[in-house]
């Protein structure tokens, strides 16, 4: 018999770094396991946006929703609580560069990390791919590198495949690209960029003047291609 195919977790939120990922990972020769989170946020419509993606990929039957109500009961940041506004370019509440923006949802990815390695390991997972990324979203204390290393040590001593020598590895693939990097690289190898959202104010139609959505848009712009999502503006 031949040798089993190697497999990846990876965690899908429906948005363009997420998605790209999943891309990448087919590339890299991995079974796709993927696996989204509903923790409240404000632009839950990404969740149907993920549900589109790994049909789209094939794996709709291996697509994991898991539910963290507890999130939006803390609250805590504008997209958990709805008493803070998304920064709006437009408005003049862009979000500072100097400080850690009100989008940043405590302690999130330390969780998605954590629940990602429990289905990496049942699944017999090598790798947890996450679209993490250190320039764009510099302000965001659990994008950086320096996290992604600290938990993957902690990952090889919290599990058994971890004690026995085998190991998860986390995959940040998008971390040191601009935007346009990533799309340019997506679009190569064919990511259904039209499936996915990136809005945080969670309407059918993506806003246009939030961060998430500049910064989608300029990507798209540089990359010298156009975004097939509708927008409002």
């Amino acid at each position: 018999m031949g040798e089993m195919k190697k497999r990846a977790v990876v965690i899908l939120s429906g948005g363009l770094d997420s998605t790209t990922c999943m891309g990448l990972a087919q590339e890299a020769g991995y079974d796709l396991f993927p696996i989204s989170f509903d923790y409240g946020q404000r632009h839950k419509i990404e969740i149907e946006n993920a549900k589109q993606v790994a049909e789209h990929y094939g794996v709709s039957a291996r697509h994991k929703i898991i539910k963290l109500d507890f999130l939006r009961d803390f609250g805590g940041s504008a997209l958990t609580d709805d008493a803070i506004d998304v920064p709006d370019v437009m408005n003049g509440t862009a979000a500072d560069a100097s400080e850690i923006p009100v989008t940043y949802v405590p302690g999130r990815n330390l969780l998605f990390l954590s629940i990602a390695t429990s289905y990496a390991e049942v699944t017999g997972s090598q790798a947890i791919y996450i679209g993490v990324n250190a320039l764009d979203y510099s302000g965001y204390p659990d994008c950086r590198p320096e996290f992604i290393h600290k938990v993957e040590e902690v990952i090889a001593l919290a599990t058994k495949v971890g004690v026995e020598g085998k190991g998860i590895t986390i995959e940040t693939p998008l971390i040191s690209w601009t935007k346009a990097q990533i799309i340019e690289e997506g679009l190569k190898i064919g990511v259904p960029y039209e499936l996915t959202t990136s809005c945080y104010n969670g309407k059918a139609e993506a806003c246009g003047v939030c961060d998430s959505c500049r910064l989608r848009l300029k990507g798209f712009e540089e990359a010298g291609s156009t975004d097939p999502i509708p927008y409002l503006t």
